[in-house]
């Protein structure tokens, strides 16, 4: 079979390259290698930082009508349609895969969609990845042929087996990479718990051959997607450091996803720096003890302070805090406190918008908020907006950027 994999672009009203790469799609391609495959990749940033982070194509479009109250612009992210177009004009393709992530981008799903449909009517149309998980019966609602709720690639009906994620397909000078899957912790914001009910290992052996991989391709630096990447060192991360060390792939790795700083230890922040981390981001979301608690207990403020101290000890130089602001609880989450802790501990803060996820206990506790049978209310920027109200966001900004100038200077001295 020809198989054709899709990585869409996005419509929202911000999207950044920050390491955003399509993993899940490449490791099912990865997997399916008896077949002839092509993919096609509409987030591909032109221009990086020397992190490999870098800005996405973008050109403004009209808001949808149930984002039609919101006062920002909103975009199309990604590269020319008529690229696309161009692809199945040349090349007869008998399926198409489409990755899904975040569950309000589903319209540059329906964008892939509505093109193979008019241009190869024949093409299976298959749709897996987050969004489908989440919201399965919006998914089916886009005329597709499969929707792929899970893990489970079985249903593909197609021949599978062990192979690398395809990276060779795509510009792999930016790589990501998992050594887990799932996460053991149940913050009642997150949707990892829905999406991948276990905590696992991944064979040490595969990861290391998946950095080799990435290398010989030209990768330079490789992002982590774990969500629990420090949980059980000893066990999982130590051993993949200690074969980065001996192997000495010549790559630098980053976190995007969130470290738990409970783990992060004077003897671990030493080996992560050795290795090759150079950013570090710490979920923290609040220095409030209650509201700390309510939502899962994942850390707290002194396990955070102590986290950070270990880090810079260690020489880490990019220490980045995850704040959330417009969660449903925010009034018991002393934002601004919580702002003002993180920078007077060293990192720099940066403020997450709180998304309603389906599914999870705070984003059904928003239902009384917004309809969350319309996935393009789960957007973070829309909620976070309706929620504290363009003001209050604004301040919290404003406030971010001060402390975090402030650290600047400071480090600079």
């Amino acid at each position: 079979m020809n198989l054709l994999f899709v990585n869409p672009p996005i419509y929202d009203f911000t999207a950044f390259d920050f390491w955003l790469r399509p993993y899940g799609l490449l490791r099912v391609a990865g997997r399916l290698r008896g077949c002839e495959l092509t993919t096609f990749d509409y987030l591909v940033s032109r221009q990086r930082d020397a992190f490999g982070r870098g800005e996405f194509d973008r050109q403004p479009v009209a808001r949808p009508v149930a984002l039609a109250d919101i006062p920002r612009r909103y975009y199309r992210f990604g590269r020319p349609r008529k690229d696309f177009l161009d692809l199945l004009s040349e090349t007869h393709f008998d399926a198409v895969l489409v990755q899904t992530v975040m569950t309000y981008w589903y319209p540059g799903v329906r964008e892939v969609v509505d093109d193979v449909r008019r241009l190869q009517p024949q093409a299976k149309i298959i749709l897996g990845g987050v969004y489908c998980s989440l919201c399965p019966d919006h998914a089916r609602s886009l005329d597709v042929d499969q929707v792929l709720e899970g893990l489970d690639l079985r249903p593909l009906g197609l021949p599978l087996s062990d192979g690398l994620p395809f990276w060779e397909s795509v510009d792999a000078r930016v790589g990501v990479i998992k050594i887990t899957e799932g996460c053991p912790f149940r913050c009642t914001y997150c949707s990892v718990p829905v999406v991948y009910p276990d905590f696992v290992a991944r064979p040490l052996d595969v990861c290391v051959e998946e950095v080799r991989f990435l290398a010989r391709l030209g990768a330079r630096h490789i992002a982590f997607y774990d969500d629990a990447l420090l949980f059980q060192s000893d066990r999982i991360l130590l051993p993949f450091i200690e074969a980065m060390l001996r192997q000495n792939p010549g790559v630098s790795f980053h976190t995007p996803n969130a470290l738990n700083a409970r783990f992060i230890t004077p003897e671990i922040a030493r080996l992560m720096v050795r290795a090759g981390f150079k950013t570090f981001f710490l979920g923290f979301e609040s220095s409030d003890y209650q509201w700390q608690r309510r939502t899962g207990g994942k850390v707290y403020s002194e396990e955070f302070a102590r986290a950070v101290q270990s880090l810079r000890e260690a020489g880490a130089s990019s220490i980045t805090a995850y704040v959330i602001i417009g969660h449903p609880n925010s009034s018991e989450q002393d934002l601004e406190g919580s702002i003002r802790f993180a920078a007077a501990q060293g990192a720099r803060v940066m403020l997450s918008e709180f998304a309603p996820i389906p599914g999870t206990p705070d984003g059904d506790a928003c239902e009384a908020h917004t309809r969350l049978d319309e996935p393009l209310n789960h957007n973070k920027t829309a909620f976070t907006l309706r929620f504290l109200g363009e003001e209050r966001a604004n301040r919290l900004k404003a406030l971010c950027r001060e402390v975090n100038g402030w650290n600047s200077r400071e480090l600079r001295r």
